[in-house]
């Protein structure tokens, strides 16, 4: 069996970026850490680049720009993040420089990364994550994103993995090559990250859910959504988890009284050798660049909250201590080998 937690938006630019020279990385994690620690793998969604680059993207109007010193790298380490995605609408704000820098930062830390490239086939390739220990195997992470359509990686220029949501075969087509192009590269495990929608949005579009189930279709196990700032509905679909939206995890944003961007959670998905075992969601509580266990109220909000998402997709939640429970239906399913590389 191996474990896979999976966070949302992790952005360590502004005001975060900032705290961090005064705190040890390990800080930044709290009571968090021991969770994050005790899974297999650990993925989060990078929203900034790592660099010291100054000039911000110009040739479309953005209203904010996040970078983080590279140095913050230290404190995806201290958390041991195997993996970033990195398709998203900031990777490129301080233009192909920032996004270089870090790509070279996290390479030279040792954390693999997905969605965006020095061109788009690098942008549109996996990620290879190993699991060791009893039942060794590998994980294969594709990141992509509807957003910011002008951070598009070609064949020529560097970008991110941009994809439309949408069933039209062209786009259906991409998406089976790239799972086919993981499952070639050896990947038995397919995490499909997409930073997709608008903000503050509570539950997916008809278009999204239709959307996730053809990846899932289409030979994906996981689908890893984040974007909306909140945390959306799990849905169990031919066996395999959609994560409409894992929410923010590290940030310095204002929150929102109603809609409560401050409440995350951490995801931890359990698999054995054939199939999806069991879901923890760990119920956290943001602040400008900590994360902590939510306690009392916190806790009681995030749970309802979850629970009633998830119960409208069919996924029942239970409680245990500090934690919601999914736990899957016992027939072993083989993953599917997915589509046939075309080599396209």
């Amino acid at each position: 069996m191996f474990t896979l937690a999976l966070i949302g938006d992790v952005m360590l630019g502004r005001g975060v970026d900032a705290a961090l020279r005064h705190m040890r990385p390990r800080d930044m994690w709290g009571d968090v850490l021991p969770h994050l620690l005790q899974a297999d793998l650990r993925i989060a969604n990078l929203e900034c680049a790592l660099t010291r680059h100054a000039q911000p993207w110009t040739r479309s109007w953005k209203p904010y720009h996040f970078r983080a010193d590279p140095d913050a790298v230290r404190f995806l380490q201290a958390a041991r993040i195997d993996a970033c995605a990195l398709a998203n609408n900031h990777v490129l704000d301080f233009e192909a420089r920032g996004l270089r820098d870090t790509l070279n930062t996290l390479d030279a830390a040792g954390i693999r990364h997905a969605g965006a490239g020095l061109d788009i086939v690098e942008a549109a390739g996996p990620a290879l994550l190993e699991v060791s220990g009893a039942s060794p195997c590998r994980v294969g992470l594709l990141a992509c994103t509807d957003n910011q359509p002008d951070f598009a990686a070609t064949e020529r220029y560097p970008g991110t993995h941009y994809l439309e949501v949408s069933l039209e075969a062209d786009t259906q087509a991409r998406v089976a090559d790239a799972i086919g192009r993981a499952r070639a590269a050896g990947a038995d495990w397919v995490v499909f990250s997409n930073h997709w929608g608008a903000n503050f949005v509570e539950r997916p579009a008809p278009d999204f859910r239709q959307f996730a189930r053809r990846v899932i279709e289409l030979g994906a196990d996981v689908v890893y959504g984040h974007s909306a700032h909140i945390c959306q509905g799990i849905e169990i679909h031919q066996g395999k988890p959609i994560l409409y939206d894992t929410g923010d995890f590290i940030d310095d944003y204002a929150v929102d009284p109603v809609l409560r961007n401050d409440h995350s959670c951490l995801f931890k998905l359990m698999f054995n050798q054939r199939r999806l075992l069991r879901i923890e969601l760990v119920p956290v509580r943001l602040d400008t660049a900590r994360v902590a266990l939510a306690l009392g109220e916190d806790f009681e909000a995030i749970a309802a909250r979850m629970e009633r998402l998830c119960a409208e997709l069919g996924t029942l939640l239970r409680r245990q201590t500090g934690r919601l429970v999914y736990e899957a239906a016992t027939t072993e399913i083989a993953p599917p080998r997915g589509p046939t590389y075309s080599g396209r």
